[in-house]
């Protein structure tokens, strides 16, 4: 029988094959009390588990191919990180010493209270590292129980292989999709070798690392699909719809030919778009256009080149200080790692936003504030930093030594009032003469704020005043602009990047940012969606900003673009109170 799941399209592509289910990924726990002479012994079961697993993810990052994406060593080592955090540890050794509990119920219980901090989180990106939290347990479990670990053995592609033409044989040799509750970055790893085409998760979001590492793999991925796992059998004909975000299992003849000639289409499609990677950005009345990567790592750097940005538009700097419970990157971490950014760009300019978190920060170890009713509306970013100078001191001095290394523009983000910006500069000045004192060199940085929040954007002059220039971060300022939650599923269908409001916003940030002389980008999500790239053009915008693998898919819609033509379009969407409407979307 033919049937559908609906989930997150988090990678473009469509991949078809037979279904490997990775088995779930919670091991069985057993609960018991132990005698009080046992504490001792129960502590060593996990000190000994722990060590096992360090030495495991040392050694997979240590050996990772060279053709491996950044990505996946840069989450290895965050799972080495979370192996070693003081309040996973501490919490475990107060359940076995305290409540007598045994190892693995131990484990499981502090990771159950851990859990809920991630899931009470305002910042989807942050979040979503639960999965990383609830994967280094599973090892430690694993290593407990002494159960082997659950992915497949990959199988080597062959020329059978090719996902064009396929019919429903089970004679011939065709490529696999993964179906899994979830996947590790260990599990990751395989895709390069093996014939997984694809996969799918019960869990997810788009800022979870299993989207992250899809699209740095360029492969078709679903992420947040539900019941997968539970429906979907081995072996079934499985395509995965990376662009729709569906799942279609044991498909028909019909849907299959429909889909083969989709993928072949896609195909030919990917072939042509790799050949304007060295091809200027110009529209055909030869406006020179400005395409910018977003990136979460330093390693991402050589992707961005390799599609022809001109550069890093948004550089995440948060990822430096995640889950690290009270132990901050302190200067010299910082500025290795954004030293390393800069110099993978080979003198083409990174913008680095200071660190965006919420005031559910998994970066200390006390509990969260139930005063925080809201944390969107709360302690979050420029707010949190600035309450925090000496942390904001720390990472704007590596910002400015790295910046001696290349060109670097500072962004900050979701500013509102001016003694916010005033407080902001005085303090960049402050770390300027620190650096001075100590006898450090360090760089000239343009300084830029990030438009996310409505009192910003109708703030703009005031903005432009203070700053080189502006990046419009469109996802919180949908987000604020309609009171929505994008994050929840319930009203997650509200979120309209084409209300009137929210195009209002952008228009007028845009143009008096045009008026003054200063630079404008967007670094959001409509920065990398083409069926967005006409209007923002219409609209003035000149620089855009979006994960590497949007890039050329962008190029081709401004190298078949008249921009000046586009700003009678521009006007009317403006003016209509269906824009997605005259848009035709």
């Amino acid at each position: 029988m033919t049937f559908s799941i609906h989930g997150l399209a988090v990678a473009r592509g469509i991949a078809i094959g037979r279904a490997v289910l990775v088995a779930s990924s919670r091991v069985d726990v057993a609960h018991y009390f132990i005698e009080a002479d046992k504490v001792g012994a129960e502590l060593q079961r996990l000190t000994k588990a722990r060590d096992a697993v360090k030495e495991e993810l040392q050694q997979l990052h240590d050996t990772l191919p060279k053709d491996a994406p950044p990505e996946l060593a840069a989450i290895l080592e965050v799972h080495l990180m979370l192996l070693q955090d003081e309040m996973l540890a501490d919490g475990v050794t107060h359940w076995v010493r305290d409540r007598l509990y045994n190892a693995e119920w131990a484990l499981t219980s502090q990771l159950d209270v851990v859990a809920r901090q991630f899931d009470e989180m305002d910042d989807p990106y942050l979040r979503e590292r639960k999965g990383d939290l609830e994967q280094v347990v599973e090892r430690l479990l694993r290593h407990m129980k002494g159960v082997a670990h659950v992915m497949p053995t990959p199988i080597k592609r062959t020329a059978q292989s090719r996902q064009q033409d396929l019919h429903l044989d089970d004679h011939m040799d065709v490529p696999l999709v993964l179906v899994a509750h979830d996947l590790s970055p260990a599990d990751m790893l395989q895709f390069k070798q093996s014939v997984f085409a694809g996969f799918v998760t019960d869990v997810g979001g788009k800022t979870s690392h299993t989207a992250i590492v899809a699209r740095s793999l360029d492969i078709p991925a679903v992420v947040g699909a539900r019941t997968a796992s539970q429906l979907v059998r081995q072996d079934d004909w499985v395509i995965i719809d990376g662009d729709a975000g569906v799942v279609i299992v044991n498909p028909s003849s019909i849907i299959l030919d429909e889909y083969s000639f989709k993928q072949r289409q896609a195909e030919v499609e990917r072939e042509r778009l790799s050949r304007l990677r060295h091809t200027a950005a110009v529209t055909l009345d030869g406006q020179r256009i400005e395409l910018l990567a977003n990136i979460e790592m330093p390693e991402d750097s050589p992707a961005a080149l390799a599609v022809g940005a001109l550069g890093v538009g948004l550089f995440r700097s948060e990822f430096l200080f995640m889950g690290r419970e009270g132990k901050l990157p302190d200067e010299e971490e910082q500025y290795q790692a954004y030293k390393r950014a800069v110099e993978g760009m080979k003198g083409l300019p990174v913008t680095i936003r200071t660190v965006d978190v919420g005031a559910d920060k998994p970066l200390d170890r006390s509990p969260k504030d139930e005063s925080h009713l809201n944390p969107a509306l709360g302690l979050r970013a420029i707010r949190w930093s600035l309450a925090d100078p000496a942390m904001f001191l720390t990472q704007l001095r590596a910002i400015l030594r790295a910046a001696a290394h290349g060109q670097v523009h500072l962004l900050i983000p979701m500013l509102a009032h001016a003694r916010e910006i005033k407080q902001t500069l005085a303090l960049l000045d402050q770390a300027r003469a620190q650096l001075d004192a100590r006898g450090l060199v360090f760089g000239p940085l343009k300084v830029g704020a990030m438009i996310e929040v409505p009192a910003a954007a109708l703030s703009v002059k005031m903005f432009l005043r203070y700053f080189d220039f502006l990046s419009i971060g469109t996802n919180d300022l949908i987000q604020y602009t309609l009171a929505i939650d994008r994050a929840d599923e319930l009203v997650a269908h509200l979120y309209d990047p084409l209300h009137p409001a929210v195009l209002r916003l952008i228009a007028d940030t845009i143009a008096e940012a045009r008026a003054q002389g200063k630079d404008v980008s967007v670094c959001g999500e409509m920065a990398g969606d083409p069926t967005m790239t006409r209007l923002l053009l219409g609209l003035g915008l000149r620089s855009f900003s979006m994960h590497p693998t949007q890039i050329l898919a962008v190029k081709q819609e401004v190298l078949r673009s008249d921009a000046k033509r586009l700003e009678a379009l521009a006007q009317q969407v403006l003016e209509s109170d269906e824009p997605s409407e005259v848009l035709g979307l």
